[in-house]
């Protein structure tokens, strides 16, 4: 299967884009109203200084935009002396319109008087005029690399009410607001800085969909921030919802993330910039963006910062200009960028592919939409233990017919799929790929158990089940004794899983075989991993919520589906171009169009860790050329080589 990696190519100066949202901190969001053309200098130089080469930039709407029909000349002004300050500086921005929204408040202009921002026709002519007149202002511009419509529209047009705008809503507004740059003369990159919130990634509906938007935008950008229990989790968290957003094949920048130095340790703050930044690099983001440029210690008593305090603090400069942590890993990775010539570099192909239900982001009759954070997380933790077993995956999604071919199909703790995809996932192992489920009931206690037809025959079992009742997991640890080899697994062999769950979900699935052979028990001898051959190929049934399980648990990572999922790559007869015998240690290889291959050793641990990798060539350091046989990991750390 192909990896997503499209990029953007329009301006190779300032690509692959590397920057940071930008409020200067002498006024944050009113910035405009006491500009500084010294201070913003001052800060753009910083920023250069160490690695990055364009900002975000936001015309903040209520001064911009002061009445219906005119916008504000001087802070025009201001704003031609920002963009020349960053051609000045060698950087260029990516404007953003519509804002509204910013850091935990809301602001409009005046005029609007309640009206709605979607539906309320004079209000969107009133917003494509806005549009129109600043991308005719600037257009030509050469520090204009880009253009934004919003800031996190879901948050500001209807503020996360119950009652989101409908998708054909939505879709409409955007058309509308990107026709509008079109129409005025805009030719650089669009998107509707949304955050890549919808259905698509997140599983909610908030009327934005990638698919339906994508016709109109020319990239997507996700906003990441949640929060996790477990920190490899975390750490690909930006990574894994760069993944789900690349549904459209459009490029993908990861155009927000960041951390309060307020909630984590200077130190900390370093290692999530550094995991994120590489992660998503192998997640298939080609751009990222900080939030953001700098603390705003001096503006304590304006909003935001006086409600939302710790907003003062996601810079990554301080309050005098002087670098964070952040800053300092977005500099080492501006020079790994630099090194492995990035702009013209792709992923790699991947022969297994991780499997995203169609109910993810379909609205079927009578589904439940609390199905979708179980298929959420369990595809976040099964992603997680492929990366802990080196083993790539593409993304297949349900709702396209399975697209491209794979080796190894990973279906972790899917409850729900259609009828259309259990019939081609038959064909696919007859055809020689092996097909892995785990068994999981779900989280509500309607229709327990496998949604979809004849599970029997798909693996050579007969299951046990009762109408309606779950068979509870009694112990609080799965032992998964294997009683024959399988892949990398030798008999007597134990895998240790964790149990989580509620009282639904914390369910395994009795079987009798009826042509499949069972490989592993659990400590009461009941079959828990089978395999049935079918045609050339075979399917591989858990008979436990493997991964919803790991989700479910804190610190939980790195677990053994790790290792299930290495022997499912041997059994497969996966080649994985580098391994190693370390869960901690996640590898990945991307590929330079010149043939060269790199090599990316993420560290999982807090401790330093020294690993001998197994490879089809041997590792260089990317700048002396000398043989790496053994790589040493600083605690959290990243090392990148040359494989040859």
């Amino acid at each position: 299967m192909r990896r997503h990696s499209a990029r953007l190519t329009h301006d190779p100066a300032v690509l692959p884009w590397l920057g940071a949202n930008f409020w200067s901190r002498t006024g944050g969001p009113l910035m405009w109203r006491d500009y500084c053309p010294k201070t913003v200098r001052e800060e753009l130089r910083v920023l250069r200084e160490h690695g990055l080469n364009m900002t975000r930039s936001f015309f903040y709407w209520p001064d911009f935009h002061p009445e219906p029909h005119r916008v504000d000349e001087a802070l025009c002004g201001h704003f031609t002396d920002f963009l020349d300050a960053h051609t000045e500086a060698g950087m260029a921005t990516v404007p953003t319109f519509i804002v509204g929204h910013m850091s935990g408040e809301n602001w409009d202009p005046a005029w609007r008087g309640g009206r709605d921002l979607y539906e309320d026709v004079w209000m969107v002519g009133r917003q494509a005029w806005f549009v129109s007149e600043m991308t005719r202002r600037f257009k030509d511009h050469p520090a204009v690399t880009g253009w934004l419509i919003t800031n996190e529209m879901p948050g500001y047009g209807r503020v996360y009410q119950v009652d989101p705008p409908s998708c054909e809503v939505v879709t409409a507004w955007a058309q509308a607001m990107c026709n509008a740059v079109r129409a005025a003369g805009g030719t650089q990159p669009v998107s509707l800085g949304d955050g890549a919130w919808g259905i698509e990634v997140t599983g909610r509906d908030n009327g934005f969909s990638l698919r339906e938007t994508a016709e109109y935008v020319d990239f997507v950008g996700p906003h990441v921030y949640r929060s996790d229990t477990d920190r490899a989790r975390q750490h690909h968290r930006a990574a894994f919802e760069c993944e789900l957003a690349a549904v459209t094949g459009q490029p993908v920048v990861l155009e927000e993330f960041g951390v309060s130095t307020d909630t984590v340790s200077a130190r900390n703050a370093g290692v999530y910039y550094r995991q994120t930044l590489h992660t998503s690099l192998l997640g298939g983001a080609t751009g990222w963006m900080a939030w953001n440029n700098t603390d705003y210690d001096d503006l304590w008593d304006r909003a935001p910062y006086d409600h939302h305090p710790f907003e003062m603090h996601f810079g990554i400069t301080d309050r005098t200009g002087a670098p964070k942590e952040p800053l300092r890993e977005l500099a080492a990775f501006a020079d790994t960028l630099e090194a492995v010539d990035f702009a013209r570099c792709r992923r790699t192909d991947a022969d297994a592919a991780l499997v995203v239900p169609a109910f993810l982001e379909r609205d079927y009759p009578y589904s439940r939409p609390a199905d979708r954070p179980l298929i959420f997380t369990s595809l976040h933790q099964s992603y997680v233990s492929a990366r802990a077993a080196d083993l790539p995956v593409g993304f297949t999604r349900e709702a396209d017919g399975l697209t491209g071919e794979a080796t190894l199909y990973l279906l972790p703790a899917t409850r729900q799929f259609t009828t259309r995809t259990r019939r081609a996932l038959r064909r696919r192992a007859e055809e020689g790929a092996t097909v892995y489920l785990s068994f999981c009931s779900g989280e509500h206690p309607g229709t327990r158990g496998p949604w979809f037809d004849d599970l029997d025959g798909l693996f050579g079992v007969e299951l046990q089940l009762s109408y309606g009742v779950a068979e509870p997991i009694e112990d609080d640890e799965l032992e998964m004794t294997f009683t024959q080899d399988f892949g990398s697994l030798a008999a007597g062999d134990v895998l240790r899983f964790p149990v989580a769950g509620n009282e639904d979900s914390r369910a395994y699935l009795p079987v009798v075989p009826r042509g499949a052979r069972v490989v592993a028990v659990d400590a009461h001898g009941r079959p828990a991993l089978l395999v049935h051959e079918t045609g050339a190929g075979r399917t591989v049934l858990a008979t436990y919520p493997l991964e919803h399980m790991a989700a479910r648990t804190a610190r939980v990572n790195p677990e053994d589906t790790h290792r299930l999922y290495a022997a499912l790559a041997h059994v497969a007869g996966i080649h994985r171009p580098v391994t190693v015998d370390d869960p901690y240690v996640g590898a990945d290889v991307i590929v330079h169009e010149d043939g060269r291959r790199f090599v990316w050793l993420i560290s999982q641990c807090d401790e330093e860790r020294t690993v001998r990798p197994a490879a089809d060539g041997t590792l260089h350091d990317l700048r002396s050329g000398a043989p790496e046989p053994a790589v040493t990991l600083a605690p959290w750390g990243v090392r990148v080589l040359e494989l040859r």
